[in-house]
């Protein structure tokens, strides 16, 4: 008997949207491993898992701030979203934000051990929030763009205050153009990349890993038809080539109205306003992405304190 539980088949479900009894086997075949039960299911055409896989697992606050031609995303977690609702703790993540701007990295250690607006660290202020909160947090990540020339523009998709939310969002846009013609632009690709959720700013930038498992799946998918070793080689090749145009975002269709590519609606505005625009980096950050969240089991837990 594999080693899983009816929590692993839950799991496995919700990522693929896979039936019971096939995710069951899927996981049997797997050996309990739940990736590679979701591979298996998708090589066999048994997903339905969303693009969008990344669901909140942590609680917490993404910000974002904009000086000039550089911006900055940070993502500060917390236990529980009550928490992310506390008037300190929005006050800590935007000051936070505000100080990672002036930094200029992707250091989190440094933006941890910079000075803190109302004095000591970002760190000494994050202990004494623990403190007085009473609730775990960890500045967990942050990202910074900038230009020589042109604009960064910031968007927080459903805000929970200014600059703070869930999924925070930076364009930067490379361009002699004017603030008139960038800033609007800049919102809408910030729209998109929040609906669309690229994995990287063209084909070259995906992660090999990411390439490597989807190619695999394309050769099982492949293999399965039957067809010759060419043919399916060809078929490989293809589903990779979907595959990047796919999760790229400058080849990913433009959400707003589906008829050209990023890259071309880059182009064409360029083009009209008389000045060349380069999309030249993004960040998306969606708040707990990556990050496996224990499901709490309140009926254990006052069985075990009444025990206790």
């Amino acid at each position: 008997m594999a080693d899983f539980t009816v929590a692993d088949v839950k799991t496995l479900r919700e990522k693929t949207g896979a039936g019971m009894m096939d995710a069951k086997k899927a996981l049997v075949e797997a050996g309990g491993d739940i990736e590679a039960a979701v591979d298996a299911l998708r090589a066999k055409g048994l997903a339905t898992a969303q693009k969008k896989s990344s669901r909140t697992a942590a609680e917490g606050l993404v910000g974002v701030a904009v000086s000039g031609t550089s911006g900055v995303a940070v993502e500060v977690n917390s236990e529980t979203d009550f928490v992310a609702k506390n008037d300190q703790f929005q006050d800590f993540v935007r000051k936070t934000t505000g100080v990672a701007l002036t930094l200029g990295s992707d250091d989190v250690e440094a933006l941890k051990g910079a000075a803190y607006p109302d004095g000591g660290s970002v760190s000494d202020k994050l202990t004494d929030n623990v403190a007085t909160i009473g609730e775990n947090q960890q500045v967990r990540r942050m990202k910074s763009v900038s230009v020589e020339k042109g604009s960064v523009v910031a968007y927080m998709h459903n805000a929970a205050a200014d600059n703070l939310g869930k999924i925070g969002v930076l364009v930067a846009l490379e361009s002699e153009a004017g603030a008139d013609v960038l800033e609007p632009l800049g919102k809408q690709l910030a729209m998109h990349i929040a609906s669309m959720f690229p994995q990287a700013l063209n084909a070259e930038g995906l992660d090999a890993d990411v390439i490597a498992r989807e190619r695999a799946i394309a050769q099982e998918k492949a293999a399965e038809s039957g067809k010759p070793e060419n043919v399916q080689e060809k078929m490989v090749e293809g589903a990779i080539k979907k595959f990047a145009k796919e999760n790229a975002l400058l080849s990913q269709m433009f959400v707003m109205d589906n008829k050209a590519t990023v890259e071309e609606v880059v182009a064409r505005t360029g083009k009209e306003a008389g000045s060349e625009i380069v999309l030249k980096d993004y960040v998306r950050f969606q708040l707990g992405e990556g990050i496996e969240k224990e499901e709490e089991d309140f009926a254990a837990e006052v069985a075990a304190t009444l025990k206790g």
